[in-house]
C-alpha cells in the first residue's frame, strides 16, 4: 500500500461524516476496506474489517426519527446504534496495530459519539465529539454536536429520575410541588434546546427525553395517588396529559396501556371497598371504570404491527374473566 493510499482513505472517512458531503460518502461507501484488499470468505456474520463501513450504515441512520419509529436495527436484529457501537470497539481491539498512527482516531471517535447520543450515554458522546474536534473536516460538527449532548446531559439530571424498585434505598419525595418544578425546568430546558437544535438527530432526540420527563411525572403523581386527597383523578388526568402531548410518539400504544391499567387497577379497588354482593355496591360507578378500562384495551389491540397489540389483548381478556367474576359474586350470592 502506497503512502498516498494510506493518506487518502482517513480522507474519505472524514469527508463521509460531514455535513453536506453526501457524495462524497456515496463513493467512499464503495471502496475497498481500510484493513483488508481481499475479500473475506466467512459467512455474514464474520467480524467487519472496515472502519467505512461502519460508519456508512452509522451515517445512513443518523437522520432516523425514532420519537415516532423504533431504532433500526442490523442484520443480526440487534439496535443498529449499539451494534455500531460495538463493531467500532471491536475494530479497535482487532485492528489495534493499523490503527496505531491515529489517522482514523478522529472518524472512530465522530462516529462512536453519534451513537452513544442515540444510547443516551450524553455525557460520553460529548466526550468523544470533543475527540474529534482535533480534525479540521470534522472540526465544526463535532463542537456543535458536543455542545449539544452537554446541555442535554445537563438537562436530564435534573429532577425526579425514573423510580428504581428493586434499589432498596430509593424513595419517592413528598414534596409535590417541588417535583412538578423539577421537572416542568427539566422539560423548559428541552424545549428551548429543541427550539435551536433544528438539525438531525437531535429533534428526536429531545423529544424523547421530554416525552420520558412526562412519563416520569405521571408516574409520579400514579405512585402517590393514594397519600392525598383526589389523587386518583390527578393520575387519570396526568397519564392523559402524556397520551395528548406524545400522539406521534411510538410508545403511544404503552401510554394507552398504561392508563388502561390504571382504570383496572381502580375497579378492583373499588370491589375491594365495596364486595359485589354488599349493599354499598354501585353499579354504575364500577361500569365507568369497566368501559374505560375496555375501550382502551381494545383501541390498542386493534393496533396492527405493535408490540403493545397482543399485550392489550392479553390484559383485555384478564380484565373481562374479572368483570365476569363480579358479576358472578354480585347475582350469586
Amino acid at each position: 500500500m502506497s503512502k498516498t493510499q494510506l493518506e487518502v482513505r482517513p480522507r474519505v472517512a472524514l469527508l463521509m461524516l460531514s455535513i453536506g458531503a453526501l457524495l462524497l460518502a456515496a463513493g467512499a461507501a464503495g471502496c475497498a476496506p481500510v484493513f483488508s484488499k481481499k475479500k473475506k470468505r466467512e459467512a455474514t456474520y464474520a467480524p467487519t474489517e472496515s472502519v467505512i463501513e461502519v460508519v456508512a450504515v452509522l451515517r445512513r441512520h443518523v437522520p432516523d426519527d425514532t420519537y415516532r419509529f423504533p431504532p433500526a436495527a442490523d442484520f443480526t436484529g440487534r439496535n443498529v446504534y449499539r451494534a455500531s457501537l460495538l463493531r467500532l470497539e471491536n475494530l479497535e481491539l482487532m485492528h489495534a496495530e493499523a490503527l496505531r498512527a491515529g489517522h482514523m482516531d478522529a472518524v472512530i471517535a465522530f462516529s462512536k459519539g453519534r451513537a452513544l447520543e442515540r444510547l443516551r450515554a450524553y455525557d460520553l458522546a460529548a466526550e468523544h465529539f470533543a475527540a474529534a474536534e482535533r480534525s479540521p473536516v470534522l472540526r465544526e460538527d463535532a463542537e456543535r454536536a458536543g455542545r449539544v449532548n452537554s446541555a442535554i446531559a445537563e438537562a436530564v439530571k435534573i429532577g425526579l429520575q425514573p423510580h428504581d424498585p428493586l434499589s432498596p434505598t430509593s424513595a419517592l419525595p413528598s414534596d409535590l410541588e417541588q417535583v412538578v418544578a423539577e421537572l416542568d425546568q427539566r422539560t423548559g430546558q428541552l424545549t428551548a434546546l429543541l427550539e435551536q437544535a433544528t438539525d438531525a438527530p437531535y429533534p428526536a432526540i429531545l423529544r424523547e427525553e421530554i416525552e420520558r420527563a412526562d412519563v416520569t411525572r405521571a408516574s409520579y403523581f400514579v405512585a402517590t395517588r393514594r397519600t392525598r386527597p383526589g389523587g386518583n383523578v390527578r393520575a387519570v388526568g396526568e397519564l392523559q396529559r402524556v397520551i395528548s402531548r406524545h400522539a406521534p410518539s411510538k410508545y403511544r400504544p404503552r401510554h394507552v396501556i398504561r392508563l388502561a391499567d390504571l382504570y383496572a387497577e381502580l375497579a378492583r379497588e373499588y370491589v375491594e371497598a365495596a364486595p359485589p354482593e354488599s349493599l354499598i355496591f354501585d353499579p354504575a360507578s364500577f361500569r365507568e371504570l369497566v368501559e374505560a378500562a375496555t375501550q382502551l384495551y381494545e383501541g390498542v389491540a386493534s393496533l396492527d404491527g405493535t408490540p403493545e397489540k397482543l399485550e392489550a389483548a392479553r390484559r383485555l381478556e384478564a380484565f373481562l374473566a374479572f368483570g365476569l367474576q363480579v358479576d358472578s359474586e354480585r347475582f350469586s350470592n
